[in-house]
């Protein structure tokens, strides 16, 4: 036997050997698959020599870890063998039965999980390092790797025919939020702006627009000095002018051109209408993301959000979809809601009409905002009738007592926010 001839001493030196050539194929197999393939993609973009080689592998996935495999494969197997000799020279047919068991344990740990452990860590450093030696192995082993490849792909094909070999590099909107959410490491003000874009597609101008009952505007019915005293103490710079109420809506001021209105002092209704810019209606129930488009091919930055009986609901305006994104135009927003007043036991008294969007955003809650838009909304939609009289409840982690019910309408409650308590995975990883 050719091993016979070989000292012991060389037999255990080719063993370490081989145990490191095993090493190497284990590490860069899994290094392969650990890579993070958006970073990959940025890296050959600057030109990095090694991720480009990586990338051109991993085109073809199949005779990567084909090569790797059959090179770890054929490494075991000789290593096993001089493994066996080794056994049989020093404890005769004993060694030959014990070997395998002590080969195995030996190459489990140094040939499989310590390598594969520093790859997982280091997946970057080992890939592109380790690839400057499995490019040429894998040029050299080419007609092996197909056959090998060729075989196994007509056995694999039921399984994976209906797979998109590229569904890896692509991301839902969900998963890009998850990246986001947790995975970037990018400053927190630019995350949530980030979040906000992801977001828009579930958000409504329904869940954002001024309702019906607060739009402020001008009724063309009024008296001059009527319609001057709402231009002048007006808070918006665009205001809709309509005729008796909101439905029937003739266009949209934009107060710039008013102002020599209130110069003059003295001017007729026709000049105003003169002035006003037709209204731009937009359907109830409209993505945030589509609106945004929409207002940009439009030019317009105000619509009219109606029903599909045509009735206006409510206004909503290109700053408020802004606002969505990159947050409130204000360092205090909670401090501008009227609706909200805190208490000194950390319970905050909330007028039923208020948005639970923006009780979210202003106290940081998770009230439901699936449903309901309003607080009112809120608790009548839990409790699945209108309570005749004051009531306590709980909705998901917020303590609610009802204060005053009027008119079918819960119109002032106390809300305290309970502790969150960790989940059951959160006490575990701790």
């Amino acid at each position: 036997m050719f091993f016979d001839q070989i000292p012991i001493g060389a037999l255990f030196g080719l063993i370490v050997v081989l145990t490191l050539v095993s090493g190497y194929f284990s590490g860069t197999e899994t290094a392969m698959m650990a890579l993070d393939r958006y970073r990959l993609r940025h890296l050959v973009k600057q030109k990095h020599r090694g991720a480009r080689k990586v990338s051109r592998l991993l085109r073809r996935p199949d005779r990567l870890l084909g090569v790797i495999l059959i090179g770890n494969n054929l490494v075991n197997a000789l290593a096993a063998t001089v493994a066996a000799v080794i056994g049989l020279k020093l404890f005769g047919d004993v060694g030959l039965a014990v070997a395998p068991f002590v080969f195995t344990l030996f190459f489990l740990i140094f040939a499989e999980v310590a390598p594969k452990t520093i790859a997982a860590y280091n997946p970057e450093r080992v890939a592109f390092t380790s690839v400057f030696l499995l490019d040429p192995l894998l040029r050299i082993s080419r007609p092996l790797v197909i056959f090998v490849n060729a075989i196994s792909n007509v056995l694999v094909r039921p399984f994976v025919s209906d797979q998109d070999p590229n569904r890896r590099d692509r991301l839902t909107m969900e998963e890009l939020r998850t990246v986001l959410d947790g995975g970037a490491s990018i400053p927190e003000q630019r995350q949530s702006m980030l979040l906000g874009i992801v977001d828009l597609e579930k958000v409504t101008v329904n869940d954002i627009m001024v309702p019906r009952s607060e739009i402020v505007g001008i009724d063309i019915e009024d008296s001059i000095p009527e319609i001057m005293t709402c231009i002048s103490s007006s808070q918006h710079t665009r205001l809709p002018v309509f005729k008796d109420n909101i439905n029937q809506v003739i266009g949209i001021l934009h107060l710039r051109r008013a102002v020599r209105f209130i110069q003059q002092g003295t001017f007729t209704k026709a000049e105003l209408l003169e002035q006003t810019r037709e209204p731009y209606f937009v359907p109830e129930a409209t993505p945030l993301h589509t609106q945004l488009l929409n207002f940009q091919k439009e030019k317009r930055r105000i619509g009219l959000v109606v029903d599909e009986y045509g009735d206006v609901d409510g206004i909503v305006t290109l700053e408020d979809i802004l606002e969505e994104i990159v947050g409130e135009f204000t360092t205090d927003y909670a401090s501008n809601l009227p609706e909200i007043h805190p208490q000194e036991d950390g319970a905050y008294y909330i007028d039923g009409m208020a948005v639970v969007r923006e009780i979210n955003r202003a106290l940081g809650w998770s009230l439901p905002i699936s449903g309901p838009r309003t607080l009112n909304g809120l608790i009548l939609e839990h409790l699945e009738f209108i309570p005749e009289s004051n009531l306590c409840l709980k909705i998901d982690n917020y303590l609610i007592e009802t204060l005053q019910i009027k008119d079918n309408v819960v119109s002032n409650v106390r809300i305290f926010a309970l502790p969150v308590e960790p989940t059951d995975e959160a006490a575990e990883d701790e």
